[in-house]
């Protein structure tokens, strides 16, 4: 249980932050306090500072207007220091991400009793590699000693040429600190052209073998973490850092708690972690670059002649036998792709994830050849290693880093082949969820090529198994976790333990009196496209009459375009559509038209219907153009579906239903950001009312007043 010591430095805490900023206290809030702090706080460890028993997770649904980052941060901090422990607050989108970091967190520091430090973790790849800066100013036209190779496998596109002027500035503002070597800190916009041949990642860094190790604005801020209580970071960073093993950039998970803030988005980020992609004609193209990139590393002197020696005439026997095999995997897959007249861009899934058994024993040979070259690339990368140990180089030692970071890319690739081809080579256990298998033709201009995927269909084991069965504690939180006013859904996906912690905590946002859901009378459903689309047209102008600002969310890209070529000059006038200008340009023009009196209305696909803020007039009306079931045409979800089903499931009711349910409440969530907040939302999808499934969804919507309109 929660020390009363601990407690009271939590109470003291959350009572100077709101006397301070002259806040009264919201009920949802301090519940959320006191249900994390309940739960972190039973935590028992061992001697050595690890977690004892089952895993401590939270899982807390906080709707808006409940200062989900006050609540979390106030109860998190005190319980991390008394474990010392550090805390990693993971967001999924930059906007949240800055909003901690530069808002939420100093005022916290400022307004309560709790002294902390708190750092921002990013990826290798948002800081500049002084190596390669140095290589190219060093070398003047050409941009890396190894930059034929580089070009040759696909690594590196010189189309066009490089401004050295700018990275010349840049070596002479980090060398006179007046800049930090975060791509995010540089005063314009890095071309990413410009910045690709200055980045880096963790299979290219030399690390602590590198000439500019100690000025390295990447280890810089690492250091940074090491000594900070909270570190703020994303979910892709923590889900990469568990794939390295856990540790390589974040604090191990064993000494850390966790905060996975906007954590509906965490299962689906894990599936994006653990999928893989490879294309034949692309990979068929640097395999025929492996062997000429190992010549010229005997050559050069890179790799002892003798082992080359070795290496070379196996590694030129596997890349022929691959470009042979991959040929052929191509033609026997061939004639289970849809024609291009079924198709734009023609897709074939397995079903059930199961590939036919002569495909299964062909994946496993070329399993075997790329296992190979993973075997020798792994052994090259390790002599050019221990080259750099020795610090007695035969040739300068920047084109030997240039060499370790080719062959350090390379290897990844034949592993992630090797990956791709040992997923396709086996087949799934029967009693867990399968892997989706799915293959898609892509031609453009002439060019042709055969990508091979595969992804769980489920993140749940390699959650359970990564993050929650070895982290010391975790919170994860969210406006949206419940599904039909269920956490079943979050549970399949997320696969957190039976002996999580559940808890919803009431937002204190008014929906009765604020806001009115509508269902007008409609001679159509979004079933007939065309008729719907037509409707929508003509009924538009009376909805967006009134208000000043509104937000129109589609689910179709098509539908949203037709619908904005048929409105009138005027009305188009007056429209701001995803896909013209960027998410934040389109942002920024609404919430200036709208300030200077003018209506403007966005109309947006699913991106606008999460994670922005228009409070106030800037969305006075929010219309949903249908009810946002997923298309179904998204192989992971068709496996998914298909596997709910054998075990005897209904996968409509199941998956199809809580997803568009937390959809739509999502959607409805850009209209009441604040309590003095007053609106409507209108759902142009009668479907919510003359369907079974359409009445479990309109239940699961917030309380709003609402006017369903006779039929």
């Amino acid at each position: 249980m929660l020390s009363s010591s601990l407690k009271k430095v939590i109470q003291d805490a959350y009572r100077a932050f709101l006397n301070s900023k002259q806040l009264k206290p919201r009920y949802g809030q301090k519940l959320m306090i006191a249900e994390i702090a309940k739960t972190m706080g039973s935590i028992k460890e061992d001697e050595e500072g690890l977690r004892i028993g089952d895993p401590a997770v939270c899982v807390v649904e906080a709707g808006t207007g409940t200062g989900k980052t006050v609540a979390y941060a106030l109860a998190m901090i005190p319980i991390a220091q008394s474990y010392e422990k550090q805390l990693v607050i993971a967001t999924a989108t930059v906007a949240l991400q800055e909003q901690i970091l530069f808002k939420d967190l100093p005022e916290l520091r400022q307004n309560s009793s709790l002294s902390f430090s708190f750092a921002l973790a990013k990826g290798r790849g948002r800081y500049v590699c002084l190596s390669k800066l140095d290589n190219i100013l060093h070398d003047g036209a050409s941009t890396l000693v190894t930059q034929d190779l580089f070009v040759a496998a696909g690594l590196l596109n010189t189309d066009q040429p490089y401004d050295r002027q700018i990275y010349q500035t840049m070596l002479d503002k980090f060398a006179s600190s007046r800049w930090d070597g975060d791509r995010d800190s540089w005063s314009d916009v890095i071309a990413d052209k410009t910045w690709q041949l200055v980045a880096t990642d963790h299979v290219q860094c030399s690390n602590r073998r590198c000439t500019y190790f100690h000025q390295c604005a990447f280890f810089k801020a690492r250091e940074q973490l090491g000594e900070a209580d909270v570190i703020v970071t994303n979910h892709d960073m923590v889900l990469a850092d568990l794939a390295l093993g856990g540790g390589a950039v974040l604090p191990a998970p064993s000494k850390t708690l966790y905060v996975f803030d906007e954590g509906h988005h965490l299962p689906d980020k894990a599936l994006n972690h653990f999928n893989h992609n490879s294309r034949i004609h692309s990979t068929r193209s640097w395999l025929e670059q492996l062997p000429k990139t190992l010549l010229q590393m005997r050559d050069n002197e890179v790799i002892e002649r003798a082992s080359a020696e070795k290496f070379i005439p196996r590694v030129e026997q596997a890349c022929e036998q691959l470009r042979q095999d991959l040929l052929i995997w191509q033609q026997q897959i061939m004639p289970l792709l849809p024609s291009k007249d079924e198709q734009a861009k023609p897709q074939y899934r397995f079903a059930h994830g199961v590939l036919p058994e002569a495909l299964r024993e062909s994946a496993g040979i070329i399993k075997a050849q790329f296992a190979l070259l993973v075997d020798i690339w792994g052994r090259v990368s390790e002599q050019i290693k221990q080259l750099l140990d020795q610090k007695n180089y035969i040739i300068p030692q920047h084109e030997l880093e240039s060499w370790y970071a080719l062959a350090g890319i390379l290897l990844l690739r034949v592993e992630d082949n090797f990956d791709l081809w040992t997923v396709y080579s086996v087949e799934d256990d029967a009693e867990a969820p399968p892997n989706a298998r799915w293959v898609t033709w892509h031609g453009q201009g002439g060019q042709t090529d055969l990508e091979l995927s595969c992804s769980p269909i489920l993140a749940a084991k390699t959650l359970r198994q990564n993050l929650w069965n070895r982290c010391f504690g975790a919170v994860v939180t969210s406006a949206t976790l419940t599904a039909l006013g269920q956490f079943e859904r979050f549970k399949m996906r997320a696969g957190v333990t039976d002996t999580t912690h559940f808890v919803v905590v009431p937002s204190p946002l008014p929906y009765q009196a604020a806001a009115r859901f509508v269902v007008p009378s409609m001679p159509c459903t979004p079933k007939d496209t065309e008729l719907h689309t037509a409707f929508i047209v003509d009924y538009l102008p009376e909805l967006l009459g009134v208000q000043l600002g509104a937000l129109v969310l589609f689910a179709s890209r098509r539908q949203m375009e037709d619908v904005y070529t048929e409105m009138t000059g005027a009305w188009q006038d007056k429209i701001l559509m995803q896909g013209d200008l960027s998410k934040q340009e389109i942002i920024l023009r609404h919430k200036k038209r709208i300030d200077q009196r003018k209506a403007s209305v966005i109309f947006g696909l699913a991106s606008f219907a999460e994670g922005i803020d228009l409070p106030g007039v800037y969305c006075e009306h929010v219309i949903i153009a249908k009810i946002p079931f997923a298309a179904p045409d998204n192989p992971v979800e068709a496996g998914l579906a298909e596997w709910i089903e054998q075990q005897g499931g209904n996968p409509f009711m199941q998956v199809t239903v809580p997803d568009a349910a937390t959809k739509l409440v999502q959607a409805c969530g850009r209209l009441l950001r604040h309590e003095t907040d007053q609106g409507i939302i209108t759902l142009l999808d009668r479907r919510i009312v003359t369907q079974r499934y359409g009445k479990a969804i309109l239940s699961s919507l917030p309380p709003f007043q609402q006017d369903i309109q006779p039929a």
